[in-house]
């Protein structure tokens, strides 16, 4: 995964409607710990449809004669934040349980923790250092299958600043990141990514910033794809030299920017060499009113998984925005488009020209019914516009999803 964006799941990742709730939950525990000190009892319970559950192109049959699902979900897990001195501990656990009506087969336990440990030495150090473990059905975006393809992702972290002066900062990261996939044919994308970078930060007293950060992330792949020429590996280099910029334009209005040159290095059919500019542009808008809204253009690599492709440059647009209708109610609706040029592993015909896009639109209502009770109810369409050459077909689905949780 290119890190160039943030670590998370982005609405056009695309995933089974059942693991769009999932983070929705994940966030609201987190933000829940920051509030509270101790250990948290967490539970839930989710329903869902999806018309489209496998993301079949219009072009080709359903499974079984079937594209439709539902699912139901459960999960438990435990919250624990703890502040000791100066040094602060947040740990998230979660089990959870997916079973769905027709396509059996893709019932799953699902696993997730994450455990940060917010640190300060004296007035001059500080940083974060955690790790992460998920284990969940994994995207069919690009994928066309019936099986049940589990990924399981692990990520270790530890990130150090250094204040050299009031407006100055030295900040130093290292990240190891580990992907595997349950399916043998999917086994070709189990990878390791290890990124190092170092920033120089300028913040002046108006409380905009400026830091130039260097950036080198590895990639490796631990097998051999049958179909590479000469045995090719995927595995990768990809340097990055970024400008990273947060502004307050004015009260109610904030920039953040990181954007400048990537090289990548990735062996196929050509030379393998890529570079030029890649970066990300956030906007946030929050008026006195009840509504705040916010945007995001980018331009990144990004990974997808994928026998004969090997990565892909994406540029797209979103558009956000959410409504506190009253004290207990939030209305979120977002808006995502993205093209992707896919980065081929090998020559073959109309391998030259190779492009489809991504629609995704979503609507969400939260009621938080008591302090520490919310349900929340939410769709999600999805489009693909396809690629003929990568035999990757036109589809849409829809989602629709209502959960409950509790945290006590």
């Amino acid at each position: 995964m290119m890190h160039s964006r943030p670590y998370t799941l982005r609405p056009l990742a695309a995933l089974l409607g059942a693991l769009f709730i999932l983070p929705l939950q994940h966030a609201a525990a987190q933000n829940t710990a920051q509030q509270e000190e101790g250990l948290k009892l967490y539970g839930g319970i989710g329903w869902g449809y999806d018309d489209n559950l496998l993301r079949v192109p219009d072009n080709r049959p359903a499974f079984q004669g079937k594209r439709s699902d539902r699912w139901r979900q459960t999960e438990v897990g435990v919250v624990y934040n703890k502040r000791i001195s100066r040094q602060r501990v947040a740990v998230v656990a979660k089990a959870s349980k997916v079973d769905f009506d027709f396509f059996k087969q893709l019932d799953y336990n699902g696993r997730d923790m994450q455990a940060t440990w917010f640190w300060e030495l004296g007035n001059k150090f500080e940083g974060q250092a955690g790790t992460l473990y998920d284990r969940s059905l994994s995207s069919y975006t690009d994928f066309f299958s019936e099986e049940r393809n589990v990924r399981e992702r692990r990520r270790q972290w530890f990130d150090a600043g250094w204040k050299m002066h009031p407006s100055w900062k030295l900040r130093t990261g290292f990240t190891r990141e580990r992907y595997e996939y349950e399916l043998l044919t999917q086994r070709w994308n189990n990878r390791t990514e290890r990124a190092a970078e170092l920033e120089l930060l300028y913040t002046p007293r108006t409380r905009n910033s400026v830091g130039l950060v260097a950036r080198r992330v590895k990639g490796e792949y631990p097998f051999r794809r049958p179909s590479s020429p000469g045995g090719l590996t995927d595995d990768f280099t990809q340097d990055e030299l970024k400008v990273r910029v947060n502004w307050y334009a004015t009260g109610s209005t904030t920039l953040q920017a990181l954007g400048g040159y990537v090289r990548r290095e990735q062996p196929s059919f050509g030379e393998g060499k890529t570079s030029g500019f890649n970066g990300r542009l956030n906007g946030f808008y929050q008026p006195r009113g009840k509504v705040t809204y916010n945007a995001s253009v980018w331009r990144e690599f990004a990974p997808i998984e994928s026998s004969i492709v090997s990565y892909t440059l994406n540029r797209g647009a979103s558009v956000g925005a959410s409504w506190q209708a009253t004290g207990k109610i939030k209305v979120d609706a977002n808006a995502a488009y993205e093209q992707r040029a896919f980065e081929p592993r090998r020559a073959f015909a109309g391998s030259d020209s190779l492009e489809d896009s991504l629609r995704t639109a979503s609507l969400r209502a939260t009621w938080q019914v008591k302090r520490k009770i919310a349900v929340s109810a939410g769709w999600q369409h999805q489009s693909r516009s396809g690629s003929q050459t990568l035999n990757l077909g036109k589809f849409d689905a829809n989602t629709v999803m209502v959960n409950a949780n509790v945290l006590f």
